[in-house]
């Protein structure tokens, strides 16, 4: 007699799954594979944006504003807050002679600084968001991606069961307890994703009000030179 271990492990599973249940194992592989990937680029995305965002006060102490996006783009491995400050600088400047028929003439240098902080702000939105989407999509469907390789693999053990004419309580466990298994791999690819989601959501609305934060000093020192005064202060 063969051992328990033997008759119901996942080696006994795995070889008399078929086809369906095998791919269906392979595609909640290959989401939970994905899944670790994003979080881990993620993660390793936010611990830098972090370390950015702790030598913005460096950036105010520059004697110039050339000479601070230096400064910040050695850190601001993301690109996440020197393209703001770039791009607010560059729309700060006085426009070109041959430039001084065009529509950009006719705007107020305030609401010229404030469309190009608003389009880098947005740029910097779309790529925190990166990936949300597919962390979302695992962890509402490989649930279900696992729910059905329950119900097709206790479709195919009763199958198998009926064949033999032999049902019977002892032979009914082992393939049905087995076939389980797969909506508990389903729950296991789709518990870190909801988590991660979540936890990378919560992150991007801060990461976002402190570029908003940011993008509001620029405004005022490139502007008025309020922001120059107080970090002088």
């Amino acid at each position: 007699m063969e051992p328990a271990s033997a008759i119901f492990g996942l080696d006994h599973f795995w070889s008399q799954a078929d086809a369906v249940i095998r791919l269906t194992a392979y595609l909640l592989l290959a989401m939970s594979v994905a899944s670790w990937f994003l979080i881990l680029w993620k993660l390793w995305a936010w611990l830098r944006v972090r370390r950015a965002a702790r030598h913005l006060d460096g950036f105010w102490s520059a004697p110039t504003v050339e000479a601070a996006i230096a400064r910040l783009k050695a850190e601001d491995a993301e690109q996440l807050f020197v393209p703001l400050a770039a791009s607010a600088a560059s729309a700060a400047l006085p426009l070109p002679q041959a430039a001084a028929d065009s529509l950009a003439a006719s705007i107020d240098r305030s609401e010229l600084i404030t469309r190009a902080l608003r389009q880098r702000i947005n740029e910097a939105a779309a790529r925190l968001e990166a990936g949300l989407t597919f962390l979302a999509s695992v962890g509402s469907t490989a649930p279900f991606v696992g729910l059905f390789g329950t119900v097709w693999g206790i479709y195919h053990a009763m199958i198998g069961i009926a064949a033999t004419g032999n049902v019977s309580i002892d032979k009914l466990t082992g393939p049905v307890g087995e076939a389980l298994l797969m909506t508990a791999f389903g729950l296991a690819v789709a518990v870190p994703a909801v988590l991660a989601y979540n936890a990378f959501t919560r992150v991007n609305r801060v990461l976002l009000a402190l570029l908003d934060g940011f993008a509001h000093d620029l405004h005022a020192y490139l502007t008025t030179g309020a922001r120059l005064q107080q970090s002088a202060s």
